[in-house]
């Protein structure tokens, strides 16, 4: 076969282990996430695995302990029984060999062979073989029939070397030690010294029981406890799994019911089942929902009539308000020729009205959201473009109020998927906002963008606000300070009206501010309408992560006597 035909199939073989094992680690990390993701998302996963795994570590304590104890009586016994049985047999065997007659060695093999023959079978229902052996060490005299290759070598050197310094002549002692048969068995061997004849030639003598036959009593012993732990496992996990899930199968029930609830399905409740704990549970949460039910219903229902009203009052007073609004320019163009009072009067009904009008348009627009008729006139807009447009345009108030408007941006256009005139409005809402509560203070507007999405900060530096303001900051009809005279600021609906049209473009606007540091204000909408963005590429506190320092800065409106830094 050629070298190359080899390597290729080497490497196709080595190709195709790399595929099995990257098979395998992927399986077994799928496995392990299905595993991890159960254990948090199931409670009853949970008790039952862990009801299993006490119960596990509880059997196998349990039956170690059981296996040591039986284990430990049955060598115990055992033992007192062999040491009987050997120290007998082997005393006897010793005294034959004493007081023989023999005084050739053809009788003295046939007194062996008859003496020792008693030994071997079985005793106390386990076999057993001897062992005869001269000292010092030499090839073996006689061994058992029955003998499976044990030899003097296979004699722990402990027991071998107690029984080498009896002394045959005196008390009858057995020395005994565990070894291990030809095949690991476990074994035990007696052994003693005995003197042959005719020249009283020393000899050591071993009575060896094979305990193979324990052992697999053991074996079963143990085979049945593993049996039994399997079957409890089984059985208590069984009934865990059955008592959890008529605790837990409720708690199921309701979670689903909840979720069904939250997402507007309010004519779902849980089914109830005889009069338990858990059915009373299910006619309680039953009646809770019913109630919230109800009162959402109503809730509603005022809801609608409020936003009826609303639309209604506002669609009526346009029309005579129109009218009011016409008399009352005329009256403001003629103001030059009243009196001073006169003249005061008509300008306070021109501004009122003015404003009146203003609230009216903030009434009407606040209707079409609430009757989901306002929908976003989407087009490519470049947000810079409209920023300048806003600071352009507010640059009277600004110069009124002696505050200077920067304009922080890093590229030269920053288009977006937006519609134009709803973001003009949130931007110029900000901004006379900022101008409004700066206190004469600059004011910056970040503009940033990223690879999802486009953010717009504009942060002064003034009265500032509270957490509990900044949350606030865009409910309708909210001012910070109640008691407040209505010099500046409008109807309250200028922030609320920003934060429904950031929503109809499925971006953000955020709030944050803190007593005498100022304020911001952030709007972030995504780049490509329809898509999702995770964050906001300008921050919104001064904690968040700063934005690098910018190339260039924009400066618009500076305040009277000041130089411009563009």
């Amino acid at each position: 076969m050629p070298d190359s035909f080899r390597t290729q199939v080497r490497a196709r073989l080595q190709r195709a282990l790399a595929a099995v094992r990257r098979g395998a680690e992927s399986a077994h990390r799928a496995s392990t996430a299905k595993v991890a993701a159960r254990w948090r998302t199931s409670l009853q996963f949970k008790t039952v695995l862990a009801t299993l795994l006490l119960v596990t570590v509880a059997a196998g304590g349990i039956g170690a302990f059981l296996s040591n104890q039986i284990a430990g009586a049955l060598y115990e016994e055992r033992l007192t029984q062999f040491q009987a049985e050997a120290s007998s047999g082997l005393s006897s065997v010793k005294e034959n060999f004493r007081t023989t007659a023999a005084v050739d060695r053809e009788s003295t093999e046939r007194l062996v062979s008859n003496t020792l023959s008693l030994l071997e079978g079985r005793g106390a229902e386990t076999p057993r073989r001897y062992l005869l052996t001269p000292l010092p060490d030499q090839e073996n005299l006689y061994v058992s029939p029955l003998g499976d290759g044990i030899t003097a070598s296979g004699i722990p050197d402990p027991l071998s070397e107690a029984v080498a310094a009896l002394d045959p002549e005196g008390e009858d002692v057995v020395h005994w030690s565990a070894l291990a048969l030809a095949h690991g068995e476990p074994g035990l061997a007696f052994g003693t010294k005995v003197t042959l004849p005719p020249d009283r030639s020393e000899y050591a003598l071993y009575l060896i029981y094979d305990l193979s036959t324990m052992q697999q009593t053991l074996d079963d012993i143990h085979r049945i406890l593993w049996i039994a732990g399997g079957l409890l496992l089984v059985i208590i996990g069984t009934i865990a799994w059955v008592v959890t899930k008529a605790g837990v199968g409720a708690v199921s029930a309701a979670a689903s019911v909840s979720e069904k609830l939250a997402a507007g399905e309010l004519q779902e409740r849980m089914e109830v089942k005889g009069e338990d704990e858990v059915a009373r549970l299910a006619a309680s949460f039953n009646h809770m929902a019913a109630t919230l039910q109800d009162q959402i219903t109503q809730l509603a229902q005022l809801s609608r009539m409020q936003q009826g009203f609303v639309s209604d009052v506002s669609h009526e007073l346009r029309t005579p308000l129109t009218t009011v609004r016409m008399a009352a320019e005329v009256l403001y163009d003629a103001r030059d020729g009243f009196d001073p009072v006169s003249k005061r009067s008509t300008e306070l009904l021109y501004h009122q009205v003015e404003r009146f009008q203003a609230l009216l348009a903030d009434l009407l627009e606040i209707s079409r959201f609430d009757a989901g008729a306002a929908e976003p006139d989407l087009e490519a807009a470049d947000i810079l473009g409209i920023v300048r447009d806003v600071v352009e345009a507010t640059e009277p108030l600004a110069l009124n109020n002696g505050s200077q408007v920067r304009i922080v941006c890093r590229e030269e256009r920053v288009v977006v998927d937006a519609d134009p005139r709803r973001v003009e409005r949130i931007v110029r809402n900000l901004v006379v906002n900022a101008l409004e509560h700066g206190e004469g203070k600059p004011v910056e507007i970040a503009v940033a963008t990223n690879a999802d999405a486009v953010g717009v900060a504009v942060r002064d530096y003034g009265i500032g606000m509270t957490e509990d303001d900044a949350a606030r900051v865009f409910d309708r009809f909210w001012r910070a300070d109640p008691a407040r005279a209505r010099t500046t600021g409008g109807s309250g609906l200028g922030l609320a009206i920003a934060a429904e049209d950031a929503r109809l473009h499925r971006g953000w606007l955020e709030a944050w501010g803190s007593p005498g540091d100022g304020a911001c204000f952030r709007l972030t909408l995504p780049r490509r309408h329809g898509e999702g963005f995770a964050a906001s590429p300008v921050p919104l506190s001064p904690q968040d992560t700063a934005l690098p320092a910018p190339p260039r800065a924009l400066t618009a409106a500076p305040a009277e006597g000041e130089e411009s830094n563009a």
